[in-house]
């Protein structure tokens, strides 16, 4: 029961920053399921059944808050399915050994970009609520980002949101919506895959479950947040996390000293206090330049 209640708690945690930032349930959950010493491929195996059910949770709440176009679900989740399926299948071929610093140097480098994406450079902003873009872009985006998501434990979500973000063609809740939506797809193809490859006898019944509880609970919530919270300040602390809790793996799998991991957890930590102040400073600024210019835009 105790188990159940505290990846339930993983679960509502990672889904309400999926939910807001289109990104980061499966690279949250995954990397607090590696710390908690579970194997690289039943955690991703678990995270991704546990998709299935939060992913269509999380789906139905943005359908019902506008934020789906179903059209940029279709083009990007079916090329998405194909990628987790294969990623899937090359993740239950490695041994553990292997698996646990590939996995970890994934959710570390994701975990850099998200950081750095969202408080340096943070994405453009359309207002457009449909995607102009055809499967030329989408295809093999989708392929990429679903063998990371399903390889690497997570990848889905920052590896398609910002892509789509960054073009500036699509408002950010419609492809935080969609991208949300599409998942359960890469979500139901990595299971088969894993299920395949593993089979349901590795697989635990109280982390798949208290993550799908968790996720389903959290849906509704982040499903309404993705209208009202600052998106770089949160993808910008989310990242940071990510960082730290990979940099532990990565740093065992090289026999690091303690001078050296000190060394590292302070770097860590200091550079994403300040991309945290950069994030902060960059949504006030930019909150006072609207707030000047309401103004004259009313008087004209």
């Amino acid at each position: 029961m105790r188990t159940l209640i505290v990846f339930a708690i993983v679960g509502f945690a990672a889904q309400l920053v999926d939910g807001a930032l289109g990104m980061a349930y499966g690279v949250t959950s995954t990397s607090l399921l590696l710390v908690a010493g579970i194997n690289p491929a039943t955690a991703s195996a678990s995270v991704h059944l546990a998709e299935v059910g939060t992913t269509l949770a999380s789906g139905a709440a943005h359908w019902r808050f506008g934020n789906v176009d179903w059209k940029l679900v279709l083009k990007l989740g079916v090329p998405g399915a194909v990628g987790a399926f294969l990623g899937a299948t090359a993740l239950s071929a490695l041994s553990t050994e292997s698996a646990a610093p590939y996995m970890a140097g994934i959710l570390l480098a994701l975990g850099v970009y998200i950081l750095l994406r969202f408080s340096i450079r943070p994405p453009r902003v359309s207002a457009a609520r449909r995607s102009p873009h055809g499967a030329r872009f989408l295809s093999p985006l989708g392929v990429v980002a679903g063998f990371v998501d399903a390889s690497g434990g997570g990848g889905w979500g920052p590896v398609a949101t910002p892509a789509l973000l960054g073009a500036g063609r699509t408002a950010p809740r419609t492809v935080v919506g969609s991208v949300d939506t599409s998942e359960f797809l890469v979500a139901a193809a990595a299971s088969v895959g894993f299920l395949i490859g593993l089979g349901h006898e590795v697989l635990d019944p109280a982390t798949i479950g208290g993550l799908l509880i968790g996720g389903v609970l959290a849906a509704p919530l982040a499903a309404w947040l993705v209208t009202k919270i600052p998106a770089p300040v949160l993808g910008t602390a989310v990242g940071g996390i990510i960082i730290l809790t990979n940099a532990r793996v990565v740093l065992r799998t090289f026999d690091a000293g303690t001078a050296t991991t000190v060394a590292v957890y302070v770097t860590v930590v200091a550079l994403w206090v300040a991309a945290i102040s950069v994030a902060v400073a960059r949504l006030r600024r930019t909150r006072a330049e609207e707030a000047e210019q309401e103004p004259v835009g009313a008087g004209t």
